[in-house]
C-alpha cells in the first residue's frame, strides 16, 4: 500500500478507448445478422471468415450512426473515408488482419461535458471516433486444454471512441463512460451493455509528478466489464505505478488485464508499436464520400441530446438540476415526461411523479417505462385531481395509483369516486368535525392558546382521522385556524 502522502506528490493521467457495437442488423461488410445470443459459428460467411476471392461492401448504416456519434460530439466530420488493414495474429480474427480506420478517421476532435458527483462540469477532449469490424471470441473452458473460437461476432461493425488523456481521476473516467453510454443510447447506435460486450473500454494509465509537462509511460489496461471495475482498475493501477517509481523502477509500457475478483491487474504482453501493425489502405474497399446532402439528412435524424434536454428541462419547465439530470438519463423515461407535460402545467408535480411513485412500480416490476400500463395523459388527470383538492397526494398515490395500474378503461376520478376518496371541501360538512375535534382536545386546546403553535399538527391529524382521510386539509387548516383564534 503507498500512503496518500506520497499518493498526493503524483497526477493521474487517462485516456479512455471506447468500443461501441453498433445496433445494424448486419455486419459491417457482409450480410451475416449480427443478432446476439445465438449459437456459436450459426452467424458467418465466406466473407466473415475471410475466403480467398470474397470481397467486402460497406455497410451504409454504419457510416450514418458514425457520422451522428461525430456529430453528437460536435466532431469534425470527415468526409472522404479511406479503410485500412491492420495486421495482426489473433486465433479469433479469420482474415489475419481487421479492417479499421488509420490516418483518416471518419470524426476527428469533438467533445464530451461530464458531471461529477459535487455537481462540477467539465469537458473531456476526444481524439477522434473511427469505424472498425468487430473480432471474434476465444473461448477458454474450464479443464479444458484446447481453445474454441465462435466467430459470430467477427465482421461486428463497431466505432472505437478515443479521448484525449485528459481524464485526472478514476471519478471522471467512471462519467465519461457514463456520459458516452447515454449518447450512443439516445443516438439509437448502440444498446450500451458492457456486461453483453457491446460496449467495452481499455484505459491508457499513466503518471507524472504534479508540475511535470511530460507524461509518463502508459500502460493499457483490458477485460473491464462495468464502469465500476474501470474505476477500480484505474486506482488500482495508479497505486501500482506510484509504487514502482517510488522504488526507483521503470514503468513497462504493456497490456494489462484486470482481474475483478482481486481487484488487481496482471501483465499480458508487451505493447506493440503501431508499426507492427503494418498499416495499408484497404484495397478490396472504395473510399466512402458523405456528400453535403447526406451530411444535411444525417443531421435531420438527430434525436435532441441529453445535454439539451438537461437544459430545456430546467429553463421551460423549471425543474432543479436534481430532477433534470435524473429524468434525462434515459431517453424513453425524457421521451414519456415530455409527454406528461404537453398534457398538464404543474411540470415540477409531473417530475415528482415520474421519480417517485412512476419509478418504484418500474423498479419493482422490472419494466421500462415503454411498457408502463397507464397513459401520460391519465397522470396528467391525475395530477389536475390533486391540484384541485378533490384528492390527496397520499390518497392518489397509496389508493388510487395502484388500482390506475390494473389497466381498466376508468377514469381517475372515476376510480377515486368508486374508492369514496374524494376529498371534503365543503367547509359547512367540515366545520362540525373540527368542533368535535377540538372539543375533545380542550387542554390541548389551552395550551395552543397559551404559545404551543406545533400542536396544529396533532388537531390536523385528529381532523383527517376523523373524516377518514377525506377532509381537504388546505379547507380543514383554514377552519381550524379560525376556529383556534377565536
Amino acid at each position: 500500500m503507498v500512503s496518500e502522502e506520497i499518493k498526493s506528490k503524483y497526477q493521474l493521467v487517462v485516456g479512455l478507448e471506447v468500443h461501441a457495437q453498433l445496433l445494424t442488423e448486419s455486419k459491417i461488410f457482409a450480410a451475416d445478422s449480427t443478432a446476439f445470443g445465438s449459437d456459436p459459428n450459426t452467424q458467418v460467411s465466406v466473407i466473415t471468415l475471410g475466403h480467398p476471392g470474397t470481397l467486402p461492401k460497406v455497410n451504409k448504416k454504419v457510416i450514418e450512426y458514425a457520422v451522428k456519434m461525430g456529430l453528437a460530439c460536435n466532431s469534425e466530420i470527415t468526409r472522404t473515408n479511406i479503410f485500412s488493414r491492420k495486421n495482426y495474429f489473433y486465433p479469433d480474427l479469420p482474415k489475419g488482419y481487421q479492417i479499421t480506420q488509420d490516418k483518416g478517421p471518419i470524426c476527428v476532435g469533438g467533445t464530451v461535458p461530464i458531471r461529477l458527483a459535487d455537481g462540477s462540469e467539465r469537458e473531456i477532449n476526444l481524439n477522434r471516433v473511427h469505424m472498425e469490424e468487430d473480432a471474434g471470441k476465444s473461448i477458454h473452458l474450464a479443464g479444458e486444454s484446447d481453445t474454441v473460437v465462435d466467430f459470430n461476432r467477427a465482421g461486428t461493425p463497431l466505432i472505437e471512441i478515443v479521448s484525449e488523456p485528459d481524464i485526472r481521476t478514476s471519478e471522471e473516467a467512471y462519467a465519461f463512460l457514463y456520459e458516452i453510454k447515454k449518447l450512443v443510447k439516445y443516438l439509437g447506435i448502440c444498446d450500451g451493455n458492457m456486461e453483453e460486450g457491446s460496449m467495452r473500454c481499455d484505459a491508457n494509465v499513466s503518471v507524472m509528478l504534479k508540475g511535470a509537462h511530460e507524461y509518463g509511460k502508459k500502460v493499457e489496461v483490458k477485460n473491464m466489464n462495468s464502469f465500476r471495475n474501470v474505476a477500480k482498475a484505474i486506482d488500482h493501477e495508479f497505486e501500482r505505478q506510484v509504487a514502482l517509481i517510488e522504488k526507483g523502477e521503470t514503468i513497462i509500457s504493456e497490456t494489462r488485464t484486470f482481474d475483478a475478483a482481486t481487484c488487481t491487474t496482471a501483465s499480458m504482453r508487451t505493447k506493440e508499436d503501431l508499426n507492427d501493425y503494418r498499416y495499408f489502405p484497404e484495397p478490396d474497399l472504395s473510399p466512402v464520400v458523405i456528400s453535403e446532402e447526406w451530411l444535411n439528412s444525417i443531421k435531420s435524424q438527430m434525436p435532441q441530446l441529453p445535454r439539451e434536454l438537461f437544459q430545456k428541462f430546467m429553463e421551460e419547465y423549471g425543474l432543479p438540476a436534481y430532477d433534470a439530470a435524473l429524468l434525462t438519463e434515459e431517453k424513453e423515461m425524457a421521451d414519456w415526461f415530455e409527454s406528461l407535460c404537453s398534457k398538464t402545467t404543474n411540470f415540477k408535480a409531473a417530475s415528482n411523479w415520474m421519480m417517485g411513485p412512476i419509478k418504484s412500480f418500474l423498479n419493482e416490476a422490472g419494466l421500462s417505462i415503454d411498457n408502463f400500463p397507464v397513459k401520460p395523459e391519465t397522470i396528467a388527470d391525475l395530477i389536475s385531481l390533486i391540484d384541485e383538492g378533490k384528492v390527496s397526494f397520499t390518497a392518489a398515490s397509496q389508493n388510487l395509483f395502484p388500482e390506475m395500474l390494473k389497466g381498466g378503461e376508468e377514469s381517475p376520478l372515476q376510480i377515486a369516486q368508486k374508492l369514496n376518496l374524494i376529498q371534503e371541501s365543503d367547509e359547512s360538512s367540515l366545520k362540525p368535525i373540527v368542533e368535535s375535534v377540538l372539543a375533545e382536545n380542550a387542554s390541548k386546546v389551552a395550551e395552543y392558546r397559551s404559545g404551543k403553535k406545533g400542536l396544529m399538527g396533532l388537531f390536523m391529524g385528529e381532523v383527517m382521522k376523523k373524516s377518514k382521510g377525506k377532509a381537504d386539509p388546505k379547507v380543514a387548516s383554514k377552519l381550524l385556524t379560525e376556529l383556534l383564534q377565536n
